[in-house]
């Protein structure tokens, strides 16, 4: 029996209005706002132009706390990753390699004349081939981070009305050229130690253990499952690419155009090429793989990922400390420190919003202080808290702010947590972004500071003796491990 003319009309009206919905969905889709190779991007409302302030990492109901009038700023800790930069040397040569790949993938169908395939891909070089540079902070780099200072001074003009003095605004950048700049923004740098003791900011190419252990054992053992997780993945993809573009790509061949797709969209402004070779859902399924091994491997997956970090987070405990005695000694404003202002890396700064359990629920960050793992990030369409875009992009930065709040002549004091410039939930304290300041000690801090970092990283150390002794070999292994470390440093983040 053939269906009423009213239902025929009334399942019309909602394919059409599902086939409106996701077209404008495609319309709206912007890949920068999956990327942690794109610095913190907002569109202005109503406007096509983008301008660089603080991604909106709550995707949920969470709603700020409203700091009460009584309460006031005295004090501010930032731990920023630098601004955005040109590739490293290392995936330059990846993009020359991937130019001459795409020249032989359309020599295979040159007789075939295909219109499906993009014309920009004809011809196509890299443009950082024949650079000499790699990795170093470009003019935007230094813009970000700029407009982040003036930002900050605007959101907290009590901390920042003094004269700039080094005892009261201390900076600290790694010995990085893409953490100080080189142009008219590069106002006050003062450099951390060297690469080889700088156990504040740059951990990572301290902890022995962590070189050793974790960059060959742990990796070694690590990275096929992580490479196992991906690959369906991938392969699907690859899959969609060869049918949609005609043209015989592998593995290799996606994970390639996906990294010039990021660099492409972050230091080019360009989303129109290697980015639009996908979909919106292939885009969020690759921005998953990126996740999931930045969360095995630099993230929650393994303890000494973030604890190896316990030093930076001694220093912003003690610079709040010192600035409560500041308070309470009545010392005169522009007498003691006000702020502790600190440029690093993603290495630094992933390690840390794991040690202040950001981007956890509660029950996770019960099984952190139990030691116990956690679940990978879900795989889309599931959401996930933990997201690269967010956690760590570029000019990514996490402000603890220390406030006094007076009542009844007394003072009690509170911690803000913002992470790109948002107030953003603390798992350890009630999913609260502002915290009383004895709680986030001994409840976030504690647990962490309890471990000795010389314990943890040191090859001599306790820990590490519950491992069997290592063989000549395995020792003579290390000594070329570490020698090429020093060498492959430039492929941080």
């Amino acid at each position: 029996m053939a269906a009423p003319p009213q239902i025929v009309l009334l399942l019309l009206l909602l394919f059409a209005a599902a086939a409106a919905v996701h077209s404008n969905a495609e319309e709206n889709f912007d890949v920068r706002r999956h990327l942690s190779t794109c610095a913190c991007l907002e569109l202005i409302a109503g406007g096509a132009h983008p301008y660089h302030v603080a991604k909106d990492i709550s995707e949920n109901s969470f709603v700020p706390s409203n700091i009460p009038d009584q309460c006031r700023p005295i004090h501010l800790n930032l731990v920023a990753r630098h601004g955005t930069r040109a590739p490293t040397k290392k995936k330059m040569k990846e993009l020359d390699a991937l130019a001459t790949r795409l020249e032989v993938l359309l020599e295979n169908v040159k007789e075939q004349r295909s219109t499906l395939i993009p014309a920009w891909l004809r011809g196509w070089k890299s443009p950082w081939t024949g650079k000499h540079k790699g990795g170093e902070l470009i003019s935007e780099g230094e813009n970000e981070l700029f407009e982040l200072g003036i930002r900050t001074r605007e959101k907290f003009p009590q901390l920042f009305n003094e004269d700039y003095h080094p005892d009261i605004y201390p900076i600290k950048a790694t010995q990085w050229s893409r953490n100080l700049g080189t142009g008219r923004h590069r106002a006050f740098a003062v450099i951390s130690e060297s690469r080889a003791s700088d156990s504040m900011l740059r951990f990572h190419d301290c902890c022995q253990n962590y070189k050793i252990l974790k960059l060959t054992d742990f990796r070694k053992s690590q990275e096929p499952s992580v490479d196992k997780l991906k690959e369906p993945t991938l392969n699907e993809i690859t899959q969609e690419l060869v049918k949609r573009w005609g043209l015989n790509f592998t593995r290799q061949d996606v994970s390639s155009l996906w990294f010039l797709c990021k660099q492409e969209a972050s230091l080019l402004n360009t989303t129109d090429q290697a980015c639009a070779l996908f979909s919106p859902s292939e885009v969020g399924l690759l921005e998953w793989t990126d996740d999931l091994e930045v969360f095995i491997l630099k993230g929650y997956g393994n303890s000494l990922n973030y604890r190896m970090g316990v030093p930076l987070l001694e220093d912003v405990i003690q610079s709040m400390e010192q600035a409560i005695k500041a308070e309470e000694d009545e010392l005169v404003p522009g007498s003691y420190e006000m702020a502790r202002l600190r440029f690093a890396h993603a290495e630094t700064l992933l390690p840390f919003s794991c040690l202040i359990g950001l981007f956890l629920d509660g029950p996770e960050f019960e099984q952190i202080l139990k030691e116990q793992p956690l679940q990978l990030p879900a795989k889309p369409p599931q959401k996930r808290i933990w997201r690269g875009s967010t956690v760590a992009p570029f000019a990514g930065n996490n402000m603890l702010v220390l406030y006094s709040c007076t009542a009844n002549n007394t003072s009690e004091y509170f911690v803000q947590v913002l992470h790109n410039e948002h107030p953003i939930p603390m798992a350890g304290c009630g999913n609260s972004d502002f915290c009383p300041f004895e709680v986030f000690k001994e409840r976030i801090a504690a647990p962490h500071l309890k471990h000795d970092y010389n314990a943890l990283c040191s090859v001599e150390s306790d820990q590490s003796q519950q491992i069997a002794p290592p063989s000549l070999f395995s020792r003579i292994m290390s000594w070329i491990f570490l020698a090429d470390a020093r060498q492959t440093q430039k492929s941080e983040l």
